[in-house]
């Protein structure tokens, strides 16, 4: 992926009054099988709904900005498919992977929605912030929406997927954000943080996609790790805020417990709320979920000093 191609596509793409929202891979998948070719929204079924097109479909400098960046493959019957796909956030465009099933796919679907809507709530409570970091990155939607709220702070965002970070970059700078990438496992970059977000990975996934599995204690060990990490890091006043889920047990959460846990051991403040109560229903039928009655998304907010 050449990042500076990828860069004047997403430009492009918005010059075009180009906008698709994600939605979750089984929606996704429904709505693409509907039909196999592309229709008169040209930009939406290739960069959106993943359907292949014919070359003389597709307006001739997007085309030529796809080869450049590297972004196309061949499909069945002499036609093309773009292998990234470009969503929506606060009116941003973010390129990220097409399809998902890759170790290394960069993920963004309806969690990405939810882990900005909590950001935008945290942030409006406060003044701007002067440092922040997005922990596990991904295409950077936590990163541009800090650097976005606060144009003046010093706003870093890591993964240890270099793909990540390639997404992240062009996204920044397709939107005119000034964010800086750092390859990284867990609470990376330098120095210490007035805000620290996270929505990482929370399924305790067979496969080990570095997307989706978020270790053991069901899938919470990522976001606990990280959370342990977080807090050192933290100016005084600095939060650490977390999207994940959380399966819930005989009615525990043990996220909830986990984290509370943290914050009495390093003096600081919990805010936790379940946002939805009820995601992922389809995990439950795998075997490690035996024993777990719902998947709820979750918020929590650690705050210092």
């Amino acid at each position: 992926m050449t990042e500076e191609a990828l860069v004047s596509l997403l430009r492009e793409l918005k010059a075009e009054d180009y906008r698709f929202i994600m939605p979750t891979p089984s929606t996704h998948g429904r709505v693409r099988r509907r039909r196999d070719a592309v229709d008169a929204d040209v930009l939406r079924d290739v960069f959106g709904w993943s359907r292949p097109f014919r070359a003389e479909q597709m307006p001739e400098p997007l085309l030529h900005l796809m080869k450049q960046a590297d972004v196309l493959r061949a499909a069945e019957n002499d036609r093309l498919c773009a292998t990234i796909r470009v969503s929506s956030v606060d009116e941003r465009l973010h390129a990220h992977s097409a399809p998902t099933n890759d170790e290394d796919a960069v993920f963004l679907g309806p969690d990405s929605y939810r882990y900005v809507r909590l950001l935008h709530q945290e942030l409006g409570r406060r003044p701007a912030i002067r440092s922040g970091l997005d922990v596990g990155a991904g295409a950077g939607v936590g990163a541009l929406t800090l650097a976005a709220s606060a144009p003046d702070a010093r706003v870093q965002g890591s993964d240890i997927n270099p793909k990540a970070l390639r997404c992240l970059r062009a996204n920044a700078l397709a939107a005119g954000l000034d964010v800086e990438a750092v390859e990284g496992s867990g609470v990376a970059g330098t120095g210490a943080f007035d805000l620290i977000c996270s929505n990482p990975p929370f399924i305790a996934d067979d496969t080990g996609r570095t997307y989706r599995d978020g270790g053991e204690d069901l899938g919470a060990a990522l976001a606990l790790d990280w959370a342990r990490q977080a807090l050192p890091r933290l100016t005084d006043g600095g939060r650490f805020i977390l999207y994940t889920g959380s399966a819930i047990v005989s009615g525990e959460d043990r996220v909830r417990d986990a984290l509370q846990a943290l914050a009495n051991d390093a003096d600081m403040t919990l805010a936790y709320e379940e946002i939805d109560p009820d995601i992922f229903g389809g995990t439950l039928s795998q075997p490690a979920y035996s024993e777990v009655e719902r998947i709820a998304a979750v918020g929590a907010v650690i705050t210092a000093g």
